[in-house]
């Protein structure tokens, strides 16, 4: 069915980043071939660990990445008759929506596009759909203060999920960009951390109540970042602190619990939601709704249709265009000059 040579972007165990040639894969039982439009890279995910590599090289070959992309279907495999030829796609997950020119894509996480949403905007359809499942695991209710730490593009669009959702959103980072960029997005107040002690600013912003959520969408040491959370929720009369605080970024946390946190929820909000890496539900098996209402495609779904209605501006991040040939050299921005870049879309 496929025939060819693709192009995909790679990482090997030096840190390196290159653009090598290999055949197009077959689509397997379950998956569709997609000829990609688009592909958005996670600075953090994808390239927060290169630094640490090239510092600690190992022996190992170029090995493909990505894992968000939205591109168009020209192939089916067993089971994905039914997924026209020529339909539109926005896909998700490691392994298979890598920036290339083609790539396999399980059934699930292949969630078709809404006129109106352009492929470089389906492109986010991960990062969209992670931040999302974050919103979700903070259970947020109309009125509450929430708190952003990290703005790359989950904390971004973590911070318009809490706006849609009706909450005052205060966003904070060290990078300016980034921060002007959440300002523009929605985010009711933004604040340089390096500038301004966010624990002086939150009992205005709060009107005196303190924050119910926040969320954490960075890598790393998180513990500081946590601790000054702490410092910013409600807190009861009996001095207890109360709320919920969300890690969705792979940060590393040392504190006490018990009485040393009060009544504080801790909760970590993994990937897009249920499905994913289940490898039966990605290629067509799907969980009862009554059960589980919010699996992965359902949130890609609607993030999709927010996109459409013109809810969640994704536009409003994507600082790059890049063909997918110049992936080493945007790639290397992102890592080296972080405040210069951070949506940033590969085109074939």
């Amino acid at each position: 069915m496929a025939d060819g040579i693709r192009k995909v972007v790679a990482r090997d165990g030096q840190g390196q980043i290159s653009v090598i040639e290999e055949p197009i894969p077959e689509p397997e039982p379950g998956r569709v071939l997609i000829e990609v439009k688009a592909s958005m890279i996670s600075p953090g995910t994808e390239l927060g660990g290169v630094k640490r590599r090239r510092e600690n090289p190992v022996d190992a070959p170029p090995a493909p990445f990505g894992y968000s992309s939205a591109g168009v279907v020209i192939g089916q495999g067993e089971g994905c008759e039914d997924i026209p030829l020529g339909t539109r796609l926005a896909c998700m997950g490691g392994g298979y929506a890598q920036h290339a020119t083609h790539s396999t894509v399980p059934r699930n996480m292949a969630v078709p596009i809404p006129e109106g949403v352009s492929d470089e905007a389906a492109a986010s359809i991960h990062l969209v759909a992670t931040a999302l499942n974050a919103v979700r695991r903070a259970e947020l209710q109309l009125s509450e203060h929430v708190a952003v730490v990290g703005l790359g593009p989950v904390g971004q669009f973590a911070c318009q999920w809490a706006r849609l959702s009706g909450c005052y959103v205060m966003a904070l980072d060290r990078l300016p960009m980034r921060l002007e960029i959440a300002l523009q997005g929605g985010a009711h107040l933004v604040v340089n951390v390096d500038e301004k002690d966010p624990l002086e600013l939150v009992r205005d912003f709060t009107r005196g109540y303190g924050l119910d959520a926040g969320i954490m969408a960075f890598g790393g040491d998180g513990t500081d970042a946590f601790k000054m959370l702490c410092g910013m929720m409600k807190k009861a009369p009996d001095t207890h602190i109360m709320g919920r605080i969300v890690i969705v970024g792979g940060a590393t946390i040392q504190h006490t619990f018990a009485a040393s946190l009060g009544n504080l929820d801790v909760r970590s909000a993994a990937r897009t939601g249920p499905g994913y890496h289940d490898e039966a539900w990605e290629h067509g098996q799907d969980y009862p709704p009554v059960f589980i209402q919010w699996t992965t495609r359902r949130n890609l779904e609607e993030c999709l249709q927010f996109m459409a209605s013109g809810g969640l501006n994704v536009e409003g991040i994507i600082t790059h265009r890049a063909n997918l040939d110049d992936a080493p050299e945007v790639c290397e921005t992102l890592i080296q000059h972080p405040n210069d870049a951070l949506g940033v879309v590969l085109i074939p």
